[in-house]
Parts: C-alpha cells; sequence; structure tokens
C-alpha cells in the first residue's frame, strides 16, 4: 500500500470526515438515479466502488426495487459504517473489486469521488471497465482559474480530502475516453447550488456563477464549484 493510501486504514481520514461524506449521499443518489432515467437504463444489479459509508446504495436499494445492490470498500473505518446498513437485496464487502478472484459483473458500477484519489488511476479506470455495463461516475472539478489563484486551494485539497489529480471538465472526459470508455451522457451536477455546505465564500463566489449562467462552461472554467457527472460504457 502507498503512503497515501495509507490515510483510509490508518484512521487519518476518519479524523477529517467522522461521518464520511454521508451528509451528502441523499443528494447524490437523486442525481445517479436521475442521469440513468434519464438514458433509460433500469438496472438489476448495482455496485459502487469506495461506498463509504453506504448511503448512496442504501437510498438507491429504494428507488431501484429488487435490484441487487454491493458496495465494495477497502477501509475497515468506513466498512464499519456501511456494513450496519446490510439487507435484504443490499450487501457490503470489504473487498478491492478488482480482487482477481472477483468474476461478478454488475448492470452498473457506481465511481463516485473515487479515481482522484487513485495513484494509478489509469490502470484503475482500464480495469474498471469491464465490471459492468454502464458506468457511472461523479468526478470533482477542482481546476478554474479561481482555484489556480488560490494559493492554497488544491494544497488544501490534498491534505483534507486526499485528492492526488486535479480535473477540468474536458481533461475528465479526456480521461475516460483514453481509458477506453464510451462517453453516452455527462453534465455538471449543480454542487455549488444545491448542496449547503461551504458558508460565506460560497456563498459569495455564487454570486459570480449566476452571473455567467448563461455559460455554464464558462462559469466553471473561471470559478469552480462543480463536479462532473457521467455515464459511460
Amino acid at each position: 500500500m502507498s503512503k497515501k493510501a495509507e490515510i483510509y486504514q490508518n484512521g487519518e481520514y476518519l479524523g477529517n470526515h467522522p461521518d464520511w461524506h454521508e451528509e451528502d449521499s441523499e443528494w447524490k443518489a437523486k442525481k445517479i438515479a436521475g442521469i440513468l432515467t434519464k438514458n433509460n437504463v433500469t438496472p438489476k444489479s448495482i455496485c459502487e466502488v469506495g461506498c463509504g459509508a453506504g448511503e448512496i446504495l442504501n437510498q438507491l436499494h429504494s428507488t431501484f426495487k429488487g435490484a441487487n445492490v454491493t458496495g465494495y470498500e477497502i477501509s475497515q473505518d468506513a466498512y464499519e459504517f456501511c456494513s450496519k446498513k446490510q439487507k435484504e437485496g443490499l450487501t457490503f464487502k470489504l473487498e478491492d473489486i478488482l480482487n482477481p478472484d472477483n468474476k461478478e459483473h454488475y448492470d452498473v458500477l457506481l465511481c463516485i469521488d473515487v479515481f482522484e484519489h487513485v495513484e494509478d488511476y489509469f490502470s484503475f479506470l482500464r480495469k474498471l471497465r469491464e465490471k459492468a455495463d454502464y458506468k457511472v461516475f461523479h468526478i470533482p472539478l477542482e481546476l478554474s482559474v479561481v482555484g489556480m489563484l488560490s494559493k492554497n486551494r488544491l494544497m488544501n485539497s490534498r491534505k483534507k480530502f486526499g485528492h492526488l489529480h486535479y480535473y477540468s471538465k474536458d481533461t475528465a472526459l479526456a480521461c475516460l475516453r483514453d481509458t477506453g470508455y464510451t462517453i453516452v451522457d455527462a453534465y455538471y451536477s449543480r454542487r455549488s447550488f444545491e448542496v449547503n455546505s461551504g458558508g460565506f465564500s460560497k456563498k459569495f463566489m455564487n454570486l459570480f456563477r449566476r452571473l455567467f449562467n448563461f455559460n455554464r462552461d464558462l462559469s466553471v472554467s473561471l470559478f469552480g464549484g462543480e463536479s462532473l457527472l457521467v455515464i459511460a460504457k
């Protein structure tokens, strides 16, 4: 295990995020269900890589009735959260989905705010592609003019969230295409406007984001504060 990956095992990440981001899970689950429905995907089996507290899958288990839902997590700390939510049709595994012994294949695989944490993310994405028919990604877009001008923003993200890679919309989509994915649909999840966190600085930046709302690509390039929701094959 790399030195950077140790933070998910040694309690450091848990110390920074004691609820393992559970507070955003209902919002993320609605976004995931939305992009699946928009593209006429009704899964009978769903898995999530790096499922964390497991609440996204818990929400989707209620949305997609009858689907078999499985979460994979390599952190013991996170597994202690999600394993408590296990029930009929909803299973959690303390396991790496890319373990060669794992031969499971799913209708839909979720990779929600994950591959920016992975050192060799190209290899990770290539291997992940074979695990499901459809893949849904949620990718933070941290490369913006404001982000680059802010002295410590990216380094704070690296320290607090464990992000090793930083993306714009174009580079995120290019990474997926370069690793063999076909993009079915992609759009901003509108995180900056719909998730109530960030305090005064976020509200201040949202004033400028609204001024440029006529061109979302330009707004995100200038002011950041967004994530990209992608469904791919």
